[in-house]
């Protein structure tokens, strides 16, 4: 079967599982973002109109800057124990199971179809009964636009507030290289249809605590470059009493970037339980997916992370080995 054919197949059988089901839960990843809380936002409002319920249950809950969603739906915090009683479980933005931190076995052990709504690489044998996903796509709020349309739902404010909400946060608010027709035709659509995009800007990107300059401030005042000024790298360790603290590395990142010699950024930052969280970007052809997931990440090819055991200075030698090793090879490659 061509495969055109096989991706339609298995789109068909999603929608079909979406038709038929009663009861469904939406789940996110760990620490959910922009795209994954407007994308379930959007989702739920769409399969209520549709006449299911629907439950939300993601491991964290709702960032503060995204807390304008739970005007439209209730975020629920997995505590242990049981799931609701669903049929269905539908995954957005995420295709890999143990993303769901503390859940993974709870989704595991239920009876119920899983599909999975994503935009993300994934390697491995499928875990799912039926899948909406494509890789092309800027954000996993644009499957859940495409899909609307498909089952013949109409908008309304909270599907388009939530597919906005996704759309603006994976693009960078239309400024990434993933940002394409498609994502500025639905984005035109839904303020069209009503949604006013400088309230959602302003609580999104102007909320930031007070702390906020001095976190940046701390985590740039370790900024080390590689490779000739290529790579900007960055390691954070876990504050001392006092200091302030950087729980997004997304403003240290977008600073670096910038930088017009720099082709990679390398955010790590040291957290709780001897592990280290990078953060990896890329403006270049540098493939930052294969980099995360040489250390058990995963993500894009220009945005990708990953959670890694051991101490930040062990941590950081090796990433930055790695990183400077891939770029060499490309470097290599292209001679």
């Amino acid at each position: 079967m061509p495969e055109s054919s096989q991706v339609e197949t298995e789109r068909a059988r999603a929608l079909e599982l979406l038709r038929n089901c009663s009861r469904v839960l939406l789940c996110g990843h760990m620490r959910p973002d922009g795209d994954c809380l407007g994308s379930q936002a959007a989702m739920a409002a769409v399969l209520e109109r549709m006449g299911k319920s629907v439950w939300i249950v993601n491991p964290d809950p709702v960032q503060p800057q995204l807390d304008y969603l739970e005007r439209d739906v209730r975020f629920g915090v997995f505590k242990g124990g049981d799931l609701p009683a669903h049929d269905l479980a539908v995954t957005l933005d995420f295709c890999e199971l143990s993303r769901t931190g503390a859940m993974e076995q709870a989704l595991r052990r239920t009876p119920s179809r899983k599909l999975v709504v994503d935009h993300h690489l994934f390697h491995g044998e499928p875990w799912w009964d039926a899948s909406y996903v494509d890789m092309r796509a800027s954000a996993t709020g644009v499957l859940v636009r495409r899909i609307a349309r498909e089952l013949g739902v109409e908008l309304d404010a909270r599907i388009a507030r939530g597919v906005f909400t996704a759309m603006v946060t994976d693009t960078g608010w239309f400024k990434y290289s993933n940002t394409d027709a498609e994502t500025f035709a639905i984005a035109s659509e839904l303020v069209a249809s009503g949604v006013a995009p400088a309230p959602i800007y302003s609580a999104i990107y102007q909320r930031n605590s007070r702390s906020q300059p001095l976190g940046v401030a701390r985590a740039l005042s370790r900024l080390e470059y590689s490779s000739d000024g290529r790579i900007a790298v960055v390691d954070l360790p876990l504050p001392a009493p006092g200091e302030a603290e950087l729980p997004d590395g997304d403003d240290v990142l977008d600073i670096l970037r910038a930088v017009g010699r720099v082709e990679v950024v390398l955010f790590l930052r040291e957290v709780e339980g001897g592990q280290v969280k990078l953060s990896a970007r890329s403006k270049s052809e540098f493939d930052v997916h294969r980099l995360a997931k040489g250390f058990g990440g995963g993500g894009h090819a220009k945005a990708s992370g990953a959670t890694v055991p051991g101490s930040l200075s062990e941590v950081r030698a090796r990433i930055l080995a790695a990183a400077v090793a891939q770029l060499d090879q490309a470097e290599a490659a292209s001679r």
